[in-house]
């Protein structure tokens, strides 16, 4: 069963895997050893496995985490809530108990002591889009390919526990070699779709200057391209929200900017919300991404295409199902009804976008307006420091985005930690073929370092090198699996953001608990180097003169297969302008009185 699930992994693209032994799982991680062709990466602890799989299907397009029962398993639930609130397909797999075990009214060690060997599996169940116990050899092949085509096709984890008895062991049931893993593209109803498509028509017909707007739920699949494809068609603004940052090219005549209320880019907020008609493409509004609540986004002004329906200005809607036997399920990316639910059929996302790039009128109004009100970004205020004319000055938040900025190609991608990093990468220009990560629908700190890791190992084999920039709050949850970085040779710059101390949460709401201790960062980092031998390059920069001499060695050509770790030392209250303001608006919603009881 093991090798079939291992080829199974493959077949989907999973080329690295991130585990962590346990009793439960080890006759498992065997067979999946035993797979050539897929990598085994063992991670300091489970937590962190989710968070690397996580990474690796933010550039992979899906992902694998391997735990054992229980103290493995509800150490990794985090990550996988994770993925599902940021729509990533990674498979969570766990070893189980003896099949024998399930109703014998047994008490197993890592459990919290009864007689009930199901509650793992339904914690799963909450955060992911399939989850399924293989108890019997004869249901393996089934469950198994349930669950991996549920997590594609939804883009959702999902979640597959192996008994430890049943991993190493095959049946008459197994076809070998197994049939080939197929998913199918999903059925778009024609009449639904045109029916779709002519309705945002319509819409934007009816409009003077309508802006694009991209979302998050863009990164999924062709959607990108088919995006890209609508943005040609329309010839009007295209902005994104911050989230979306990276889904559309930052180089593209059309792009506007980010928007993010009253924090966006410069006139793009004034161009999105001034607009009579906005199309928005896979965006998510929560409290972060709405700046609390703040937007003055009008309902009856956007045609929101979601990943389970289409709804034209606050009215109409064009919703998705999928029909199965004996019941009726919500689909993430398909599907079409009329209004109060009378069903047409399913629509696919993608096949929906490029549809309407077909149809869709040219309205290039949102542009000229945009280019007439934007002003060209205003010249430094003075000259930087370089690595040949090093200066003095302590280094600021500024004059670090700013030196990055210089070493940004096709070929850099950006990691953003939860934090300060965020609004201050928001505003870096990505150039074309740069990527751009953020976790800002679930914002779990310490998700970086397991990302970074994950990602890494996805994307080296292309040539891309990952610039991650991590906060000193979150770096302490999460730092132990720099260690398998240098491990495993993932080679990523890392900018350790050192302001001591939660400078997102001082801004929110402050208190002496957002005080943290400080470590000797670098110190830190080389203990964890194996025997001496990993490629490594740390460096502290307190003045901007030590920042360029640093990033100097860290991007040169010797040290391009080397793990590259600059702490950047920050005045606390040395914080972006647009933080200042998320704090306010973030923590006046949340300290919203509650309504009359």
């Amino acid at each position: 069963m093991g090798k079939f699930l291992a080829g199974r992994l493959v077949e989907i693209g999973v080329t690295h895997a991130f585990a962590v032994p346990g009793d439960f799982n080890l006759t498992l991680l065997d067979e999946l050893v035993a797979k050539t062709e897929l990598n085994m990466i063992w991670t300091c602890n489970e937590l962190n496995a989710g968070y690397a799989a996580d990474g690796f299907c933010r550039r992979a397009g899906v992902g694998a985490c391997v735990v054992t029962y229980g103290v493995g398993g509800l150490s990794a639930i985090n990550a996988c809530a994770g993925c599902h609130s940021e729509d990533l397909p990674v498979i969570f797999i766990s070893g189980g108990p003896n099949s024998n075990d399930f109703g014998a009214n047994h008490t197993i060690h890592h459990t919290i002591g009864l007689p009930d060997l199901g509650q793992q599996a339904r914690a799963f169940k909450e955060f992911t889009c399939a989850a399924v116990v293989v108890q019997h050899l004869g249901e393996a092949h089934h469950q198994i390919d349930f669950a991996i085509s549920e997590a594609m096709r939804r883009q959702k984890p999902a979640y597959i526990e192996i008994c430890c008895n049943l991993a190493g062991l095959s049946d008459h049931s197994f076809i070998d070699p197994p049939i080939p893993f197929a998913l199918d593209a999903g059925h778009t109803n024609q009449q639904s779709l045109r029916a779709a498509v002519a309705a945002t028509v319509k819409a934007l017909e009816g409009s003077i200057k309508p802006v694009l707007l991209g979302g998050p739920r863009l990164r999924a699949r062709g959607r990108r391209g088919a995006f890209l494809a609508l943005a040609d068609a329309f010839k009007g603004g295209v902005a994104t929200t911050a989230d979306g940052k990276g889904l559309f090219p930052e180089d593209h005549p059309q792009f506007i900017g980010h928007y993010w209320g009253s924090i966006s880019s410069g006139c793009t907020c004034e161009s999105v919300e001034a607009s009579d008609l906005v199309l928005a493409v896979g965006c998510v509004w929560t409290d972060y991404s709405t700046l609390g609540y703040s937007l003055l986004l009008q309902p009856g002004k956007v045609v929101s295409v979601g990943p389970d329906r289409v709804t034209i200005k606050g009215g109409e809607t064009y919703g998705c199902i999928d029909m199965e036997p004996a019941k009726v399920v919500t689909v993430g990316p398909d599907g079409v009804t009329i209004k109060g639910g009378e069903t047409y059929g399913c629509i696919d996302m993608e096949a929906f976008l490029r549809a309407l790039a077909k149809a869709a009128p040219a309205k290039p109004t949102s542009l000229v307006n945009y280019r007439r009100m934007a002003a060209p970004r205003p010249p430094p205020e003075r000259p930087l420091a370089t690595a040949d004319q090093p200066g003095d000055k302590a280094l600021t938040t500024r004059a670090l985005y700013a030196q990055v900025q210089g070493l940004l190609t096709p070929d850099t991608c950006i990691l953003a930690e939860t934090g300060d990093s965020w609004f201050n990468t928001v505003k870096l220009s990505l150039p074309a073929g740069a990527d751009y990560l953020i976790q800002m629908r679930y914002g779990s700190i310490g998700w970086s370092v397991g990302a970074t890791l994950g990602y890494c190992l996805a994307a080296q084999a292309q040539g891309k090198r990952l610039l991650s920039f991590i906060g000193d709050g979150s770096f302490q949850v999460t730092a132990q699996d720099v260690s398998t970085m240098m491990r495993f040779g993932a080679a990523p710059v890392i900018f350790l953001v050192n302001n001591r101390g939660y400078a997102i949460e001082i801004l929110i709401h402050d208190g002496p608990y957002n005080q943290i201790q400080n470590w000797d960062y670098t110190a830190l980092v080389k203990a964890m180097r194996h025997d001496g031998k990993a490629k490594l390059f740390t460096a502290r920069a307190a003045t901007e003169g030590q920042l360029a001499s640093a990033l100097q060695q860290a991007f040169s050509a010797d040290k391009a297969d080397h793990l590259a770790f600059v702490e950047v030392c920050i005045d606390t209250d040395d914080v972006s302008k647009e933080l200042l303001e998320f704090g306010a608006r973030v923590g006046h919603a949340n300290s919203r009185a509650p309504n009359p009881q």
